[in-house]
């Protein structure tokens, strides 16, 4: 019965594929923290990889530098191994199957799965583990925390094509998706740098055009140029609010998605965890522009972003505090203000761990320099052509990848030869 079962398995596999376990055609291997109380142990020249470095790459498929490095001591007295380049970096852990390719040899924890291809594409591979994110998410078990084993792992079956070229064929027409987006987030990163040195060397440096001519005056904050004025953000603004309450629904069929505080970080929105609630009053609707700043909670409190792109109705959360100057040059202004103010947020949140909490008040008392409206309209002039381009980037990347994922399990499955 097993045999029969098997043959017809592989009589409706595509011409030209064959089924395997994944242990026959990679190498895997674990990671391994080296002991943090051992100083000789840290700060060498060998790369060393966490999950949350994986998940913060917001897609990207490569990584060539990590936050922490170890010695070849803290190697050698650890269970992580150093993983050649051009493998695959697969989390296992908590968050399970992010996965990202490495281009210089390194080390991780033990979060992952590393892999070392033998008889398969590195990028065939690479889609082919992203297309299964699910299901290797369904195999993890555990008491404390849910894992993928390695063992488990390497009995995965795996349908490929038998001719590596075909499999090159399929990784090729993904990545091309792929390279224009990691183009395009390049140009978003580029545009923003530009965008934040200005407003420092401007408004906070007080290094503007002309300078060296105007008087600076005595302030609450310090000296600042005359002309310019300390403002509280409550008179800044027309309006600071948090989130409404929410009354969550099964799906997108029958909601409104939330903007939650996952998806708000390094200053940008990126959809993550989405669910789906009943509709609202109009004014807690995402509006372009919109600053946003993580509000309730841990590691995320603080972070502050705002709307470019999302053009379609979408909820912002009630942890989420939102604000809305009517004048666009003040709006501009004042998100490089408060994402100046991250690390301060951070520290006046109040309450017990795990609940820390920014309130709106905070927010409204905080001051700022508010500079003349000449500088306004000049900064503005220069940062809201950038923004505009930004804006149209990351649409145009929301557009690749949900063809990329059209196209994923279809390439995967052999539905659609190349």
């Amino acid at each position: 019965m097993t045999k029969e079962k098997l043959q017809f398995k592989n009589q409706n596999l595509p011409k030209g594929w064959r089924k395997v376990k994944l242990g026959e055609i990679v190498d895997v291997y674990g990671g391994g923290t080296p002991n943090t109380s051992i100083p000789k142990y840290w700060g060498g020249n060998i790369a060393w990889l966490t999950p949350a470095e994986v998940v913060a790459l917001n897609g990207n498929r490569f990584i060539d530098k990590t936050e922490r490095y170890i010695t070849d001591e803290g190697l050698k007295h650890s269970s992580a191994k150093l993983i050649p380049p051009n493998s695959l970096l697969l989390t296992s852990r908590a968050t399970i199957g992010e996965v990202v390719i490495n281009k210089i040899p390194m080390a991780t924890n033990q979060g992952f799965i590393n892999i070392i291809p033998k008889n398969v594409d590195l990028m065939f591979l690479f889609y082919w583990l992203k297309n299964k994110r699910k299901y290797l998410n369904q195999l993890a078990i555990g008491s404390t925390f849910n894992e993928l084993s390695k063992s488990v792992f390497k009995k995965i079956e795996i349908e490929l094509p038998e001719d590596i070229n075909e499999q090159k064929r399929i990784a090729d027409i993904l990545s091309a998706f792929d390279d224009k987006i990691e183009l395009n987030n390049k140009i978003i990163k580029t545009l923003e740098q530009m965008a934040q040195e200005i407003f420092k060397e401007w408004f906070v440096k007080f290094r503007f055009p002309g300078w060296e001519k105007v008087k600076f005056v005595d302030s609450e904050l310090g000296k600042i140029p005359e002309g310019w004025e300390v403002r509280k953000i409550k008179n800044t603004v027309e309006i600071i609010s948090r989130g409404p309450a929410l009354t969550y629904v099964r799906g997108e069929r029958d909601g409104i998605p939330v903007l939650n505080q996952r998806c708000i970080r390094n200053g940008e929105i990126e959809l993550e965890a989405i669910q789906y609630v009943k509709p609202v009053k109009e004014i807690f609707y995402l509006r372009k522009w919109d600053i946003l700043i993580n509000s309730m909670g841990t590691g995320t409190l603080g972070r502050v972003s705002r709307n470019l792109s999302i053009d379609y109705p979408m909820i912002i959360h009630n942890c989420i505090t939102f604000i809305r100057a009517h004048d666009p040059k003040i709006q501009m202004y004042l998100y490089y203000q408060l994402k100046n103010h991250e690390k301060y947020f951070e520290q006046i949140a109040t309450g017990s761990t795990g609940q820390t909490s920014l309130t709106i008040e905070m927010i409204k008392e905080l001051s700022v320099v508010l500079p003349s409206h000449f500088y306004l309209e000049q900064f503005f002039e220069k940062v809201e052509p950038m923004w505009e381009i930004v804006g149209r980037l990351k649409k145009e990347n929301k557009i690749l990848a949900a063809l990329r994922d059209l196209l994923l399990p279809k390439l995967m499955s052999g539905e659609i030869r190349v």
